[in-house]
């Protein structure tokens, strides 16, 4: 964990958690940018979605450390979906036409690198209403895919985590 900059009045700093294991064992770390929130030492809201980490995704609460595989432990769900569109190519006219659309829907471009982008937004929006979005952008740029990346179960990659029945139902 890297404390917060001298200057920095916020409680921003980052946690290097682990987002999987390399063939020989070794860890892989994934750098993230979290809030300490008030009153804890070890409970942080992240900024933005991970780019590799399953099952979370920005605003979640999370512990940090917890006596787990994973180091951490996810408190709350935000509401957020994350979602990852990866090309071989170059993305930046893939973000150029669909960050925008994105953040009509009141989602966030998180991360942006040569070959992926990371989104946020809220699961509110509709899977539907993503899906056919995603669908048609992606459709126009050959080799470009998209997935979830808190949606399904990191175990098997394919049961829904249903998270999300919570922040649907009926007030």
């Amino acid at each position: 964990m890297n404390p917060p900059s001298q200057q920095d009045t916020s409680a921003a700093q980052t946690l290097d958690l682990i987002a999987g294991y390399r063939s020989d064992g070794e860890a892989i770390m994934e750098r993230l940018n979290v809030d300490a929130l008030p009153d804890t030492r070890d409970e942080f809201r992240l900024r933005q979605s991970p780019a590799f980490l399953r099952g979370l995704a920005s605003g979640d609460r999370i512990r940090f450390p917890a006596r787990n595989e994973a180091g951490y432990e996810l408190l709350r769900r935000s509401g957020n979906l994350c979602i990852r569109v990866l090309r071989r190519d170059d993305l930046d006219s893939v973000a150029l036409a669909l960050t925008p659309e994105m953040e009509l829907l009141d989602g966030s471009l998180d991360l942006q690198t040569p070959r992926l982008l990371v989104y946020s937004i809220h699961v509110s929006a509709g899977f539907q209403t993503l899906e056919v979005l995603l669908d048609r952008i992606v459709g126009q740029f050959p080799g470009t895919v998209w997935y979830y990346g808190n949606v399904y179960d990191p175990a098997d990659g394919v049961t829904p985590l249903d998270w999300w029945q919570e922040f649907l139902a009926p007030v």
